[in-house]
């Protein structure tokens, strides 16, 4: 196979997501059976953190464990990385030992710089620009409650951050519609997205008319990590956008509610919505495990029987 990076949601074309969402379930599937399957027995997956992590962390090591192969967790703090080594050196000392990487950062040029001088693949687990393991885990969500995302319509409300970004370059590709509402100064910098097209999204100064229709409701915190600084600031700022059991009704009846966690009660969503009937959180939580094992066998098998 012709090494392949998995940067941003657009890194892989429509027919190759279908092709990961079906390996997904029938991954999980085995999985839920208790039966083994190790295609990825003798890899070696390196994750390198230099933003804290939960769910990217417990799913990427137990999703590599469970394909049979072994896992390296790196920090900045026990790693050169921390102590001023370029990146590129980094990484070209790292692939040298490792069959595949994940790395959780900041900026989305320190991604692409490892990218550029690794010889294996490279998985993004979240930069401050783009998080398309969890809208690759959203999705397979949204497909096993509703079916196809395809002609649906997702409403973003709240921050214009990485989610954001991320959810409109899936819209582009995948053929769905993304409404938009996010509060003055804190809306999507297109440039950033980088999308095609603006038919694939609608924005909204209402989030009540955002959620309208909507099949499904999603949103995140109001400070992502690296700007607690501005966060009594954005408190004040956000107080609108706060999903509650208004917008769930002004939704489709059979409208799903996401959120990718963690999540703050009384803030970005109200306690009856996250954990109301409508609420596939901790599915959604789940499937980043099945989802990013699917994205590693292809990655690193290409399409396998």
């Amino acid at each position: 196979m012709a090494l392949q990076h998995y940067l941003q949601f657009s890194d892989l074309t429509a027919d190759e997501y279908a092709w990961v969402f079906e390996r997904a379930a029938v991954i999980k599937k085995k999985f839920k059976a208790y039966e083994k399957y190790h295609p990825l027995a003798d890899r070696t997956l390196a994750m390198i953190f230099e933003k804290a992590s939960t769910r990217t962390r417990v799913s990427f090591e137990a999703g590599m464990y469970q394909m049979g192969g072994s896992v390296l967790n790196l920090t900045t703090t026990d790693s050169q990385l921390g102590r001023a080594e370029p990146i590129e050196d980094t990484a070209r000392v790292i692939s040298r030992m490792v069959d595949i990487v994940m790395i959780r950062t900041f900026g989305q040029d320190r991604i692409e710089r490892f990218a550029q001088y690794s010889r294996v693949p490279v998985i993004n687990g979240l930069t401050n620009e783009f998080h398309p393991c969890q809208i690759l885990a959203d999705i397979f969500t949204f497909i096993e409650h509703r079916g196809s995302i395809k002609g649906k319509t997702v409403a973003w409300v709240g921050d214009g951050n990485n989610m954001a970004n991320t959810w409109l370059q899936a819209a582009d590709l995948l053929g769905f519609t993304v409404h938009l509402s996010t509060p003055s100064g804190y809306e999507v910098d297109q440039a950033v997205a980088g999308i095609r097209s603006s038919q694939s999204y609608k924005v909204f100064k209402d989030p009540m008319d955002a959620c309208r229709g909507a099949d499904l409701v999603t949103t995140d915190v109001w400070t992502s990590m690296g700007y607690e600084a501005e966060n009594e600031e954005r408190k004040k700022a956000f107080a609108e956008w706060c999903v509650d059991s208004e917008m769930m009704r002004i939704a489709k009846a059979d409208a799903l509610f996401m959120h990718c966690l963690p999540a703050h009660r009384g803030e970005e969503v109200e306690a009856d919505v996250i954990d109301g009937p409508q609420s596939v959180v901790w599915d959604e939580a789940e499937n980043r495990m099945h989802a990013q094992k699917a994205l590693m066998e292809y990655l690193l098998l290409g399409k396998v029987a």
